[in-house]
């Protein structure tokens, strides 16, 4: 039997939101700077130049837009990313950990900040160290609890 930890929602709603809000925030920009009569009569010189917030509201939706779409190119990235605790392994993106290959599971602070620590020794017997956090992962405390399981048994 294996537990999965899909990528939490918090994450994935806060890219979407932040994207949504810097192709919400271009196309105000946008009007302002080129179509409210109102704004930009307030916001031109007397001599007929453009202020700097006349400036910015014309220059900064396209940047504004690309922002927008490297957050959601990002998004479609990682929206399929989880934790597997399977009987044998513990794959965490491209990275596979045998349970023999685990030294110990650091869980002292997952009550209090959400995390836990897995040492665990790679291919060349090198100490690794892997952190992983309820804010990146749902159901992590399933997850801790199977490989507390499993390394015990």
């Amino acid at each position: 039997m294996s537990i999965e930890a899909p990528l939490s929602k918090y994450r994935k709603h806060n890219l979407l939101l932040i994207a949504a809000m810097l192709a919400g925030m271009a196309v105000w920009f946008w009007y302002d700077g080129y179509y409210s009569q109102k704004f930009i009569k307030d916001h031109t010189n007397p001599d007929g130049t453009p202020n700097s917030t006349l400036v910015f509201n014309r220059k900064s939706p396209p940047y504004m837009l690309i922002a927008a779409a490297i957050i959601g190119v990002r998004f479609w990235m990682i929206k399929g990313k989880k934790i597997v605790a399977g009987d044998k392994e513990l794959t965490y993106e491209k990275l596979i950990i045998p349970y023999d290959r685990i030294d110990s599971i650091d869980k002292t602070y997952f009550d209090k900040k959400g995390f836990f620590v897995i040492h665990y020794r790679d291919d060349n017997q090198q100490v690794q160290q892997l952190k992983l956090s309820d804010r990146g992962y749902d159901n992590l405390p399933a997850v801790l609890d199977h490989l507390t399981a499993k390394l015990a048994g």
